[in-house]
């Protein structure tokens, strides 16, 4: 019974090791224009991934809402597709958020410490005021309030609920106007042209299977 056993996982091992083989890793990094899907398909006059992906069989690690930009992460490995997104692993994601209003100390605190949402309070996050980044043109042009000014702040978090930023600077009295994501782990959207997506290698980091 127990060679048995050992024979069955030793086929086990060696058909996953096969299509690693013939299917190897593909990461692909792309900077998702506003008003674009996460995805391949979508209804008639959607604008999707497939407007601009040539690559088969590749999927995104973690959404990124159809009003939101930035950087995307795509692979056609579901396990690196898990440690990517699942929250065990804490991978921090940075965003670069244009929120309506002038934010205060008090409200930069409350972004750090973690505030309560409908489904719970947030993580510790990071939480800066940063300058005006040189940012392409949005197809759709925020709402403007010429008697409102706007701010910019970079924000990271280890986790990734629904619409989680919008929800975290709405909570503190700010409205989040234009989101961008900047950064997952160690990729960023530096080089890559609104709309624009290249293959990157695979670390032995991100190799890792545990």
């Amino acid at each position: 019974m127990a060679s048995t056993l050992k024979a069955q996982h030793i086929s086990r091992e060696y058909t996953r090791k096969t299509v690693r083989e013939n299917n190897p890793t593909q990461i692909i990094i792309f900077n998702k224009p506003f008003n674009t899907l996460s995805q391949f398909t979508g209804k008639c006059g959607d604008s999707t991934l497939a407007d601009f992906i040539s690559v088969r069989n590749v999927y995104a690690a973690g959404r990124l809402d159809k009003d939101s930009e930035g950087l995307l992460v795509l692979t056609n490995d579901g396990v690196l597709q898990a440690r990517l997104t699942h929250s065990k692993f804490k991978l921090p994601k940075t965003y670069w958020v244009q929120i309506e209003g002038i934010p205060t100390k008090e409200s930069l605190t409350r972004l750090r410490k973690g505030v309560k949402l409908n489904d719970g309070w947030t993580l510790p996050a990071t939480v800066e005021l940063m300058n005006n980044p040189d940012l392409w043109p949005r197809s759709q042009p925020i709402r403007h309030r010429p008697s409102i000014p706007t701010s910019w702040l970079t924000i990271t978090l280890q986790e990734g609920r629904n619409r989680q930023v919008r929800r975290m600077t709405a909570a503190v009295g700010f409205p989040t106007l234009r989101l961008i994501r900047y950064s997952l782990g160690e990729w960023t959207i530096n080089g890559l042209e609104l709309g624009e997506w290249r293959k990157t290698p695979i670390t032995p980091k991100q190799s890792r299977r545990d």
